[in-house]
């Protein structure tokens, strides 16, 4: 899932924090963001704002953390 127009990012880390398994920010670089680690989250977080996510992907592990992030993306859209 690319990302785009992540405006809320604390709901952003919400639903990632909701998320039962590990979920995944990837760059263009190869760079990867376990989104689960407290660290992780901040170091990709600040490259969600600087590069928009336009060069990031978002990957779930688990069918349904994927659902849940594919809602939420969905309702950024809707905005």
């Amino acid at each position: 899932m690319r990302l785009t127009n992540i405006k809320d990012v604390q709901k952003f880390i919400d639903v990632v924090n909701s998320c039962e398994h590990e979920v995944y920010l990837k760059s263009l670089e190869g760079d990867i963001f376990n989104l689960k680690s407290s660290m992780s989250q901040y170091i990709a977080i600040g490259r969600l704002i600087q590069e928009s996510g336009s060069s990031l992907e978002l990957f779930a592990n688990d069918k349904n953390d994927q659902i849940r992030l594919i809602n939420f993306l969905h309702e950024l859209n809707a905005e």
